[in-house]
């Protein structure tokens, strides 16, 4: 358990929120929301729907403001960052984001908006994604216009950034791609630094144990369990979890950061990747002198603009 601040802090979760003695949740970073709308730089149009009443969970759309129903687009099915316990689809960076990327890859998206642990524990928000997931193949084409008029259902991507992507690989494990008439088909998973972890330091984690014990902290307090680091959920290598050779897609791309503390766990998994019996098209970038999801947090960098413009190749890529 970390130090605490004062008399009122039962734990810090740095630099994300802090757990007050009554039980209050005192998030602090990614509690801002943006309205959706036309952003006049992209031209791209947003809208936010509720996709379960009972839930709560919701998504926010986007759609180029020149998209023709003539004209079918692929979709990105987007899951943001946070670590499971802060941001949402709506909070500003996200929002700038996918504006960026579906106007880069000429897109339809939807970013899920999943519920946030420790009010709602893990494994929640894989089951809010694996819904809203279904939603779109199943409930999107019959009630949203812009799912069923604008979305090539043979072009569908999950692609997220740090948790968003370690929810997007375990999404794809779901899918059975044996099924002979599959109700989910995913054409590729765009891993943004994703956020896998283990108890063991790896890499650059063996000299850097003040950020190692961070991220451990990060992980227990979402997901606390006998397991602790080695939980199959954020160490897909350990005994119990289920082979690569089960995702269920044609293509996959990773992006790592140089500096990220998670940089090697994202290097060992499209190692590990390119070892396993898939039969998928794998590729790895690795953004030299950056860190985690610098991409996120200053989107206009020319960086932030190679990165989301290798995401939209690799969308658009036969």
């Amino acid at each position: 358990m970390a130090a605490t601040t004062s008399p009122e802090v039962l734990l810090d979760v740095l630099p994300y929120l802090r757990v007050l003695k009554d039980g209050t949740i005192d998030r602090l970073a990614g509690t801002e929301v943006a309205p959706p709308g036309l952003d006049p730089k992209t031209g791209v149009l947003s809208k936010d729907i509720v996709i379960f009443p009972k839930t709560g969970v919701s998504a926010r759309l986007y759609r180029p403001n020149t998209a023709k129903p003539t004209h079918k687009l692929p979709l990105i099915i987007y899951f943001h960052g946070g670590a499971f316990c802060i941001a949402s689809a709506g909070e500003p960076l996200y929002h700038t984001s996918l504006n960026n990327l579906v106007a880069e890859a000429n897109t339809i998206g939807v970013s899920v908006n999943y519920r946030l642990a420790p009010e709602h524990p893990l494994p929640t928000a894989y089951e809010d994604c694996w819904a809203a997931l279904n939603w779109v193949f199943n409930g999107g084409k019959g009630r949203d216009s812009w799912v069923k008029d604008h979305v090539d259902f043979e072009r569908v991507f999950l692609v997220g950034d740090s948790a968003g992507a370690n929810i997007a690989h375990h999404l794809a494990l779901r899918i059975k791609p044996s099924d002979p008439d599959p109700k989910l088909k995913i054409a590729g998973i765009g891993m943004i630094n994703p956020y896998f972890w283990g108890k063991e330091p790896i890499g650059g984690e063996v000299g850097d144990l003040v950020r190692k014990s961070m991220v451990d902290t990060w992980w227990n307090f979402v997901c606390p369990s006998e397991k602790g680091c080695d939980d199959p959920l954020i160490n897909p290598f350990v005994g119990g979890s289920p082979g690569l050779e089960g995702l269920a897609c044609d293509k996959i791309l990773v992006l790592v950061a140089g500096k990220d503390i998670l940089r090697d766990r994202g290097m060992l998994y499209y190692d590990e990747l390119v070892k396993s019996k898939w039969g998928g098209r794998k590729e790895l970038i690795e953004t030299q002198g950056e860190d985690h999801v610098f991409h996120i947090f200053n989107p206009n960098c020319d960086k932030a603009k190679i990165l989301i413009g290798n995401l939209g190749k690799f969308i658009n890529q036969d």
